[in-house]
């Protein structure tokens, strides 16, 4: 995510190459946000995993089971709560870009919300206006698929 300088808490992930801040998201199999929790780049997935799932578990106690990349792999994610957390991992004998099953759902979603000018770069000076505005893009989706349902 490129950023700019804004302010407030930020990060580098030598990883993803990337300064500013990550984006954790919880999504459903259609790819509609249901816990979003942006934190500085330099927390590591695996450490910023379980802290979004212990969220989750107010709004989404029925949640069961999720899928998660290999970033979250670790005691850490997988006992932050008593969801089971089963980790997408690529084939072994895979060369380059392959769609992942479950794994395209998020990755569609962070397409999707990305493509609001506001969260094109990390203009925001607090996590959670961040949080606030991706959250509105969320709402944006929902409302636009409901009226193309109509």
């Amino acid at each position: 995510m490129k950023t700019t300088e804004a302010g407030g808490p930020r990060g580098y992930d030598a990883g993803k190459k990337i300064n500013g801040r990550k984006r954790h998201a919880l999504v459903d199999t259609d790819g509609r946000g249901l816990v979003l929790e942006p934190h500085p780049a330099s927390i590591q997935d695996r450490d910023g995993g379980g802290p979004l799932l212990c969220v989750s578990r107010r709004s989404f106690p029925f949640i069961e089971k999720v899928f998660a990349d290999s970033g979250y792999v670790g005691e850490r994610v997988a006992r932050a709560t008593i969801v089971a957390v089963e980790i997408v991992r690529k084939n072994p004998d895979q060369v380059g870009f392959a769609v992942n099953p479950r794994r395209w759902a998020v990755e569609r979603f962070f397409a999707w919300i990305s493509r609001n000018r506001r969260l094109a770069k990390d203009f925001e000076a607090t996590i959670d206006s961040t949080r606030a505005f991706l959250y509105a893009a969320s709402v944006m989706l929902l409302v636009r698929r409901l009226g193309r349902a109509s």
